[in-house]
């Protein structure tokens, strides 16, 4: 009997990283490469879908078939993950019709938002979102299109998330995930029906310019010869639906019951922690889960690694350039002295909204504020205090989850960018002060997805979603330093006001630059 093989691959902010992995789950083979993240205006981010996503996909393919040696007829399924919360306009072949709008970092409908939410009235977004319309959500970026490029939105055959637009590629059918599209693109489709709503498409798009909505791991459709020449991929192979990059990563996780919690430390923070029933809270996100009956509260945080790299361009641009003379890494460099330096920074408190933030504030203005500044404190200073801020959003977003009666935190699985950095990990587990766990297999969401591909075929040991489990290996695990968490709770109220305190402030300061 033949060896059964499953590939998948998942795309991110700055990377695609693709996956080969056998009947037991052995990594057979890994490959990833990278991709610019596009700012052509303030709270603009785009991707080149067809160059980044597409063609990542197409490399990254024919790499995990050349390094592992493996027949492409001996993979029973491939499918992919991308972005969440994306919108990519598609003609009639499924060629972009623009820069693909990004996730919640792209913040450009902030009219539309306002649009929206006079047009139902801030109680019924409540209900359909439980909480107000943010940058996360597609149907402002759809109507963005349709206010600011009209002939775009006329041309354009489907809104696409990035999965949907792989899946696209390589089959030739439209579709999208329950959990993306009746999240992402919520209240355009019905949530007991699963089809669009036409009295709720009509100011925003055609019913018809949305995909069909199916489960994660359904087969969506077969690659087609086309694809099979541009990816190396058998013709015929099977290919599930997908879904997007961090539900795949908290599958990765464990993540398939209440109580179970993915922490992603990438380009940005993305945080899913499984509860029974969905939790209304307007700071926060809630969505059905991708796992059939279980649904999730999650939060997200626009820096972290994007906040690192911006350390590292600017402020220690001799240790990238230490490190491109054929020196150490320069991310290696900067953490010299940091590990040395007290808890807090000694004084120190980073605010990291240098790109706006999402939760739990909702504020596509916010400013990133270094605070406490003194003559005493050097750059390892500044750097311990970008890596404690992040910790400190974590802290709040779960302060605020835990808040909910109904909500129940069992387990932290770190995942993401951010877990190569132990120093790193130790102080948001300090922050934190709870144990926080990373995976043995730390290739990120495209193993959820492999595992999903499985799952897809009803391959054997892979029939549901609590069978994953026995895939997923715990690694090294991470214990709090009371003493450090005691001192870091004393900075935690200081950072949980420092918005509200300085808010005003910064919003005059917006208004001065866009003068």
């Amino acid at each position: 009997m033949s060896k059964a093989y499953f590939m998948r691959i998942d795309t991110g902010t700055s990377s695609s990283k693709g996956v080969l992995i056998d009947e037991t789950g052995q990594v057979l083979a890994f490959h990833e490469t990278s991709h610019s993240l596009e700012n052509p205006k303030p709270n603009y981010y785009e991707h080149d879908a067809e160059r980044d996503w597409w063609g990542d996909f197409c490399i990254i393919s024919r790499a995990l078939l050349e390094n592992s040696g493996v027949d492409p007829k001996e993979i029973r399924a491939v499918g992919a993950s991308a972005l969440g919360a994306d919108c990519l306009p598609v003609d009639e072949q499924c060629r972009p019709l623009r820069k693909a709008i990004l996730y919640g970092i792209d913040a450009r409908a902030v009219s539309e938002i306002e649009q929206l939410t006079e047009m139902y009235g801030i109680e019924q977004i409540r209900k359909w979102y439980g909480r107000p319309l943010c940058s996360s959500d597609v149907m402002p970026k759809i109507l963005w299109i349709r206010n600011n490029e009209p002939e775009i939105y006329a041309k354009t055959h489907k809104f696409l998330t990035g999965s949907s637009y792989i899946t696209a590629k390589l089959t030739g059918n439209y579709v999208v995930d329950r959990f993306l599209g009746l999240a992402s693109f919520n209240p355009l489709y019905d949530p007991k029906t699963w089809q669009p709503v036409p009295e709720l498409c009509a100011p925003i798009c055609r019913p018809d310019q949305l995909a069909k909505i199916q489960e994660a791991a359904d087969i969506a459709g077969l690659v087609t010869t086309r694809a099979a020449k541009e990816t190396g991929l058998a013709q015929g192979t099977p290919v599930i639906t997908g879904t997007d990059d961090s539900g795949a990563e908290a599958i990765s996780s464990g993540v398939v019951k209440p109580g179970q919690m993915m922490l992603q430390i990438g380009s940005s923070v993305y945080m899913i922690l499984g509860t029974s029933s969905l939790v209304d809270d307007e700071r926060l996100w809630r969505e059905q889960f991708i796992v059939p009956g279980l649904c999730d509260i999650s939060a997200g945080t626009n820096t972290a690694g994007s906040l690192t790299k911006w350390y590292r361009d600017v402020i220690f641009s001799d240790a990238l350039s230490l490190e491109r003379s054929g020196g150490p890494d320069a991310y290696q460099t900067m953490m010299e002295g940091v590990e040395e330096i007290s808890a807090g920074s000694e004084g120190l408190i980073t605010l990291p909204y240098f790109a706006g933030e999402r939760t739990p504030i909702n504020d596509p203005d916010a400013r990133g504020i270094l605070f406490g500044l003194t003559l005493a404190h050097t750059r390892a200073h500044l750097y311990r205090s970008a890596l404690e801020g992040v910790g400190y959003s974590v802290r709040q977003q779960i302060e605020l989850m835990e808040a909910h009666p109904e909500v129940h935190l069992d387990k932290i699985v770190a995942v993401g960018g951010g877990t190569k950095n132990p120093v790193w990990m130790q102080i948001v587990t300090d922050i934190l002060g709870r144990p926080v766990s990373t995976p043995e297999i730390t290739v990120g969401a495209c193993f959820g997805d492999a595992l999903m591909a499985a799952l897809g075929v009803g391959y054997e040991g892979f029939e549901e979603y609590s069978k994953l489990v026995s895939y997923v290996r715990e690694g090294r695990v991470y214990e709090p330093d009371m003493e450090n968490h005691r001192r870091y709770q004393k900075y935690q109220e200081l950072y949980n006001a420092l918005y509200g305190a300085t808010k005003e402030l910064s919003d005059c300061l917006t208004s001065l630059t866009h003068i």
